[in-house]
């Protein structure tokens, strides 16, 4: 029996050294990716939602902006990634047109959805048509008419090609049977400073992104693309309220790489869950002009899978944009 007990003894104090304590996390900064420039729909979710997790995991969560190709860029970083943790990404509604993008010209794609796995949706926006408010066009129906005497010849902006604006721009400009000249940029943040600074006519941006610029003046709204009429912007008629059946949001959403395993996953979510219901963050983006509408993983997952198989069969639809 002394010779049971001391072995129970010497396991007892080797157990430590025989079997790590779980590790904490995270024990580091993290990273959460935007795909575009400072400035656009998707920075402007990021920012405070990093804080408020910062605060929860009480290390760092740094926002780091990797521009270009539409958010292909930034995409394809997080969807390599590790699957640890440590490298998240708030990415767009286009997100999911990309891949589709790259098959219709024939590229290797940068990324494909399945290597993301969705982690939280943060918020879904309508976007909204804009020009400058001394703008020869005081209504749709003046773009429309313009595009038809002349087409081609209005430019309007977007946040890059088959981005989040050049889609809906575009399925707008199918149903109207029009013309427009598209200009990409390299984010929802250029594409603002250039119809500021008339570079281009007209362009679609989210309701968070224009409306400072609205209250100041210097953008007037003509249309939005969702089912009712924004509370920010309740004079603004829908497309469809105009004759024209089409309904789109701009959502941004938080994921992972694919493969995150299962407990991770839960410490994730719970964050996400508790960052979302954070009064700084439900404050910043409700000033912003974006509502939290807020999803779990799993509602998301099914909401993301749904929403990439519409955007996918819009794409096709609408064919190869320039």
């Amino acid at each position: 029996m002394r010779r049971i007990a001391g072995l129970a003894l010497v396991l007892a104090l080797l157990a430590p050294w025989a079997a790590p304590a779980q590790e904490r996390f995270p024990d580091r900064p993290v990273t959460m990716v935007v795909g575009f420039p400072p400035g656009g729909v998707a920075d402007v979710s990021a920012r405070p939602v990093a804080a408020a997790l910062e605060k929860i995991w009480g290390q760092p969560v740094v926002v780091q902006n990797k521009g270009g190709a539409g958010g292909a860029i930034g995409t394809a970083f997080v969807a390599q990634a590790k699957p640890d943790g440590y490298t998240l990404l708030m990415a767009l509604a286009s997100v999911s047109t990309l891949p589709v993008a790259d098959e219709l010209f024939n590229r290797p794609p940068a990324f494909k959805l399945s290597q993301l796995q969705p982690i939280a949706l943060v918020t879904a926006d309508p976007p909204i048509l804009v020009v400058p408010a001394d703008s020869p066009y005081k209504s749709l129906a003046d773009i429309v008419a313009a595009s038809k005497a002349k087409p081609g010849s209005i430019p309007y902006a977007s946040s890059g090609t088959y981005g989040t604006y050049h889609v809906a721009t575009e399925m707008f400009a199918h149903e109207a049977g029009i013309k427009l000249h598209h200009v990409p940029y390299n984010g929802g943040g250029p594409a603002l400073r250039a119809i500021l600074a008339k570079e281009v006519e007209i362009g679609l941006l989210g309701p968070s992104i224009a409306a400072g610029q609205i209250s100041a003046g210097k953008l007037r709204p003509l249309a939005s693309w969702g089912a009712k009429r924004l509370p920010l912007f309740p004079d603004v008629p829908t497309l469809k309220e105009l004759g024209y059946d089409i309904e789109y949001y701009i959502w941004s959403g938080v994921f992972a790489p694919a493969g995150v395993p299962a407990p991770l996953l839960t410490q994730l979510r719970e964050a996400m869950k508790r960052a979302i219901n954070d009064e700084a963050v439900k404050t910043a983006l409700q000033t912003a002009g974006s509502p939290i509408a807020y999803m779990d993983a799993a509602e998301f997952t099914r909401f993301f899978e749904a929403d990439a198989k519409r955007l996918e069969a819009v794409v096709r639809k609408i064919g190869r944009i320039d």
